[in-house]
């Protein structure tokens, strides 16, 4: 799972967020800052609240004192998965050194191809998204 920091750096840097179930999320609290939580009809589910604004409902968290955040207190922290999505075209390739670093190979429009090392593939394509979104 990538770090917070960079999951807000990409949030900053215009990735949008379409949520959906199995998405995960951290708040920008500093209590809850190593917490994150997954967007799952039982537990954590998508509402609107009286205000029109979009919430996320914490279900069957009796001992909490959180009941619902709106969306934009949330952070999305993506996966693997919706990392290489969001890259696209720009995507060429992902692959383990033997020293067990993960490169991400990307062509960010207009541009050269560039490398992006990791020690963890999500950070690596983390990285490669910064890049490309940020020009």
């Amino acid at each position: 799972m990538i770090d917070i920091d960079v999951a807000r750096r990409l949030r900053d840097a215009g990735l949008a967020w379409e949520p959906a179930d199995g998405d995960r999320f951290a708040l920008e609290v500093e209590a809850l800052r190593e917490e994150t939580f997954m967007l799952a009809s039982m537990v954590i589910e998508r509402g609107v609240g009286r205000t029109g604004v979009e919430l996320f409902r914490f279900n069957g968290t009796t001992e909490w004192a959180l009941d619902a955040v709106e969306r934009e207190e949330a952070i999305w922290v993506p996966r693997e998965d919706q990392l290489r999505e969001a890259l696209g075209a720009a995507f060429r390739a992902l692959r383990r050194e033997e020293d067990g670093t993960f490169v991400v190979t990307v062509l960010p429009a207009g541009g050269a191809e560039r490398e992006v090392r990791a020690p963890h593939a999500e950070d690596a394509l983390a990285g490669a998204l910064l890049l490309h979104l940020t020009g």
